[in-house]
């Protein structure tokens, strides 16, 4: 059981494994089906056993998780946790069809050759037209993304865990939206095509030809920049779709409309997001875990390695104004 598990710096070291798998693997989850617990993961049940509270009335301060050598080991995957939340608040899971884990900082992904079309026939005996799915020549280099903070126990001991949970995630939402500006950059650069508009200025029209770009793929997903999605949602056409999907922003045709600021003023993308693009991932979110346990850093630094690849190009379409 959750309250027998002994805690120590090295959970977090083990090759391959998280600090909560590593925990999952002593504690699993699957034993507390239809119980109290089920609904809370290994970690969760841990900060359970340490009576933690991380949010709510009644949440405890920073020096809680320091009350035993045991508890202060939870410390860092409550940071971790935090700061992920953070990037993951971004649209990158809105815009990635797959996340690839990679164990090095290359990646050596497929490509595909799908040039002859599907609409050649092919005569009994004949050779069958061809797509070929081949291992791609150059590598995708990862790029790290970091950030340090200044933070002492000292500093943040008396301060509540919410409170400082909420400075952590703002600062993995940043981190997260500089991440964005990759993959946008990734789409633009490998769109399918790219179309001036007609006009001075963005129209209903011109979304609906972006939508009649797409031939095999669909239309289900455009990202534009805060200014644009603003130029987008005061259209005429767009007052019913507003009110038939509140809470998001939908085109008539059924696309939902991302907003991201790493975009610029002067593009609308539009893509499959079930076949653009694929986010390669070489760590989770690292932080130093050691001294966070024995409250003896002033800094913590964090990373996460991360790139993307276009998967189909034809599923990427531009607007440019």
């Amino acid at each position: 059981m959750y309250n027998n598990i002994h805690l120590e710096k090295g959970m977090y070291h083990l090759t391959g494994k998280s600090f909560t798998e590593a925990l999952e693997a002593l504690d699993p989850s699957s034993q507390y089906a239809d119980t109290p617990l089920a609904k809370l993961d290994a970690y969760e049940r841990q900060l359970k056993r340490f009576d933690i509270r991380i949010s709510g009335k009644n949440c405890d301060r920073v020096e809680k998780f320091f009350t035993s050598t045991e508890s202060a080991v939870l410390f860092p995957e409550f940071i971790r946790r935090s700061i992920r939340q953070g990037i993951d608040s971004s649209v990158l899971s809105d815009i990635s069809a797959v996340e690839t884990k990679c164990s090095s900082s290359q990646y050596l992904g497929c490509g595909i050759d799908d040039s002859v079309s599907y609409d050649t026939t092919t005569d009994q005996w004949a050779e069958l037209p061809q797509t070929e799915i081949s291992e791609q020549t150059a590598p995708l280099t990862l790029k790290k993304y970091a950030r340090a903070i200044h933070i002492s126990y000292e500093a943040v001991r008396r301060q509540r865990l919410d409170v400082l949970a909420v400075m952590l995630r703002s600062v993995g939402v940043k981190l997260g939206n500089a991440i964005v500006k990759a993959a946008v950059s990734v789409l633009k650069s490998e769109a399918g095509s790219s179309t001036a508009i007609a006009g001075s200025s963005l129209a209903y029209s011109d979304l609906a030809a972006l939508c009649g770009k797409f031939k095999d793929f669909s239309l289900n997903t455009i990202i534009a920049s805060p200014a644009v999605l603003a130029d987008i949602l005061t259209m005429e056409q767009m007052l019913e779709s507003s009110s038939e999907n509140p809470g998001k922003a939908m085109l008539p045709f059924g696309a939902r409309i991302l907003k991201t600021a790493q975009l610029d003023d002067n593009t609308v993308i539009g893509i499959d997001k079930d076949f653009a693009l694929e986010m390669v991932t070489g760590t989770d979110l690292i932080l130093e875990t050691d001294k966070l346990i024995d409250s003896q850093t002033s800094t913590i630094t964090i990373s996460i390695q991360a790139g993307f690849r276009s998967i189909m190009n034809d599923a990427v379409h531009v607007l440019t104004m």
